[in-house]
């Protein structure tokens, strides 16, 4: 085989390397699974602001405010639920001389405060970055002033009180009305699963570690399991309206 011959064999197999690509196109996007509100959206537009969350780990190799910074982008990308900046909150808690949430009456003054149907408080209960990370959280919902907005229902909310006789200014406030507590450890395979879930829509495929990307890195690991535990506590405040107005339903 001559030298011209080699070439032209050459040309002809770097031809077929690089049509098949060609002829794949551009990758088909895929929408990410996304959080929805459990309120009736006819009522108004529904606020939720977030507490900063306390550190319960046992660890103080991070920094909390970062995982209330990704708990609040958590809150904001609900779809039918506005949630204040942390900034917004931190402001208002600093005029009122809190550092920290340590009761349900600084919890009530917080919320009553801010002027929002719902303040998010919690707690980071683990905390490992180390491969494979696990992150646990703990929230709880409680309801606004009954004087706000009215988006949450207040029929509903009285599903929630379980001190019939207590002041019909504090009853709402002095305890939550949904909580979750979750520890997400990515050595898991269902936590796994659910970031693969996750995953899609929200990070190229084709790249070299994919879906494990949220795996090998703790910002990325953070914000999936905000999100995560945010649905977790939506589930929750889901399950308590349906409960609420069964009574109404059976009439």
């Amino acid at each position: 085989m001559t030298s011209t011959e080699k070439m032209l064999v050459l040309l002809g197999l770097l031809v077929l390397a690089i049509v098949p690509g060609c002829s794949q196109g551009p990758q088909e996007l895929t929408p990410p699974a996304v959080l929805r509100s459990p309120y009736d959206s006819s009522r108004g537009e529904v606020v939720f602001a977030v507490a900063p969350l306390a550190n319960e780990s046992g660890t103080t190799v991070f920094q909390p405010d970062r995982v209330t910074d990704a708990l609040v982008q958590a809150v904001s990308e609900v779809e039918g639920i506005t949630c204040l900046p942390l900034n917004r909150s931190l402001a208002v808690m600093r005029g009122m001389g809190l550092r920290e949430l340590r009761s349900p009456r600084e919890v009530s003054a917080l919320a009553d405060a801010l002027g929002v149907d719902g303040l998010i408080v919690g707690t980071i209960t683990a905390y490992d970055p180390y491969d494979p990370p696990t992150l646990g959280l703990t929230l709880a919902l409680h309801a606004g002033p009954i004087s706000g907005s009215g988006s949450l229902n207040i029929d509903e909310l009285r599903g929630s009180v379980t001190d019939p006789d207590a002041p019909d200014a504090q009853r709402y406030l002095e305890s939550p009305i949904a909580t979750v507590s979750k520890v997400y450890a990515a050595r898991n395979h269902a936590v796994q699963i659910d970031i693969r879930n996750y995953a899609e829509g929200r990070s190229d495929p084709s790249a070299p570690r994919g879906w494990q990307t949220y795996m090998a890195s703790m910002p990325l690991y953070t914000e999936f399991v905000t999100h995560a535990t945010v649905g977790r506590l939506l589930d929750e405040e889901r399950l308590r309206l349906a409960r609420a107005r069964r009574p109404e339903s059976s009439r």
